[in-house]
């Protein structure tokens, strides 16, 4: 049951979208290709065809997009940069139309109200850099801290909130070693390679963002984690679970916190890591905070005989799943948020996404009555108090998402909105869930007033 008197009276209420996912414009302004727009020609790699192309057409409908944010009262706004809109090359000469858009979108969100929490990427590598190596690249990561410094230089003056990376594990494991995103390949070596490029990456970010910033800023990365627990209690599927945790877990907590690369998850890839020294500083450079992205636990069985790490996740009997065949596991956001406080000492943790997928309906009246998407939200949100109530830094949740959007290789059929797009016409239609989120935000004011003026 959720209780807003547990969250804390500064808990700061957002939501949460990625450039790719949203802005379309794919040519516009001296934009060039990302690897999602080549992936995307890829024949049978994304569902019904889909391409980021149009999106959610954000580039020219942002206002709009803010006005929503209002409505729904707000307080911060998390997107992401899009890399070949600000360097369409990866590097060298800097694309002022690209970086104007943001300066507008930027300025927009301030006049609103609302704070905003910059992420400098979100997947869309420019396409230019993985024709020179990608992340399995040691000059992709150099390239990463040039444009941090390029984007710090001209926003940083109103954006206090950055973060680097989105979801590391996706890129590298997901887009390098399971090959079902961009730039879709299936190879350890380079998925390994990439992990650690990508972490320095964003060590090299952090720097630049510190030393460009015309304002102090708040640096932290996002990283989507998920509680691993065995199917039985035998030996094997326990090792499995150690594994698996050390898969989607410590090999990016350990780095960013000081304790370098799990040993076990060493031995398990078998691949010389390509560390170099002042890299393990670089990565563990401290951060302000830390991004938390949340959407299903997982159980998992030994699979000696399938990929690393040699752990197959398995459904969980009778469970509630999203459209998206996950979890709906509210206890597992809790269990993140107080491991992160107590195991690696995150002094301030905002869950930088939360959100389901269900297979929402249009009334004839027009509504979509989203409960399962409301309940969601209820059950973890009420997980981040029982968090706070227990002492952990909980500061902050952004719902994923703002929009229904591109859903990656998914296409345009998985909806994860608080606010339905109808994509021929572009119309936005805010769903039962957001106007329940706008309720929760109103509510939570009206408490922390009340207990500053008692």
């Amino acid at each position: 049951m959720l209780d807003l008197a547990t969250l804390p009276p500064s808990f700061l209420w957002g939501v949460a979208t990625s450039a790719y996912q949203i802005e379309g414009a794919a040519t516009a302004d001296g934009r060039k290709p990302s690897i999602w727009d080549t992936f995307c020609r890829v024949p049978g790699a994304i569902d019904n065809g889909d391409t980021g192309d149009v999106a959610c057409d954000h580039y020219h409908r942002w206002p709009e997009d803010v006005a929503l944010m209002r409505r729904l009262n707000l307080a911060a706004y998390r997107f992401s940069v899009a890399w070949p809109r600000v360097l369409p090359d990866g590097t060298g000469p800097v694309n002022q139309a690209g970086l104007d858009f943001y300066d507008r979108l930027v300025d927009g969100l301030l006049a609103a109200g609302i704070r905003p929490f910059l992420t400098l990427y979100h997947w869309d590598l420019p396409q230019a850099l993985q024709d020179r190596g990608g992340w399995p690249s040691r000059e992709t990561a150099y390239a990463f801290g040039e444009y941090a410094a390029v984007v710090a230089a001209r926003l940083g003056d109103r954006v206090t909130d950055w973060m680097t990376l989105n979801e590391p594990l996706c890129s590298a494991w997901i887009g390098h070693l399971e090959g079902t995103m961009a730039p879709g390949e299936r190879d350890l070596t380079r998925a390994v390679r990439a992990s650690h490029h990508l972490l320095l990456g964003h060590g090299l970010a952090t720097a630049a963002i510190r030393a460009n910033a015309a304002r102090p800023p708040a640096v932290g990365v996002v990283c989507n984690l998920s509680p691993i627990e065995p199917l039985s209690d035998g030996e094997a599927d326990r090792a499995a679970a150690v594994r698996a945790d050390g898969h989607t877990n410590r090999w990016w907590l350990d780095p960013l916190f000081g304790r370098g690369y799990p040993a076990d998850m060493i031995e398990t890839y078998r691949v010389a890591l390509p560390v170099e020294p002042g890299d393990l500083e670089s990565i563990a450079a401290p951060l302000d905070f830390f991004g938390l992205n949340y959407y299903f636990r997982q159980v998992v069985t030994a699979d000696p005989d399938g990929p690393a790490p040699f752990a197959r996740q398995v459904p969980v009997p009778a469970a509630v799943e999203t459209a998206m065949g996950w979890e709906s596991h509210a206890a597992g956001l809790e269990q993140l948020i107080l491991r992160l406080a107590e195991e690696y000492g995150v002094r301030s943790i905002y869950v930088t996404e939360n959100g389901s997928a269900w297979h929402d309906e249009v009334t004839p009246a027009g509504d979509i009555e989203d409960k399962e998407r409301t309940e969601y939200l209820e059950q973890h949100l009420a997980a981040c108090g029982a968090a706070a109530a227990k002492g952990a830094p909980i500061h902050g949740y952004f719902a994923w998402s703002l929009l229904d959007n591109f859903e990656w290789a998914y296409g345009y059929d998985k909806r994860f909105g608080l606010v339905h797009v109808d994509y021929p016409t572009q119309r936005r239609t805010i769903k039962i869930s957001g106007h329940r989120y706008a309720e929760l935000i109103a509510e939570h004011r009206q408490l922390a007033a009340s207990r500053t003026v008692g």
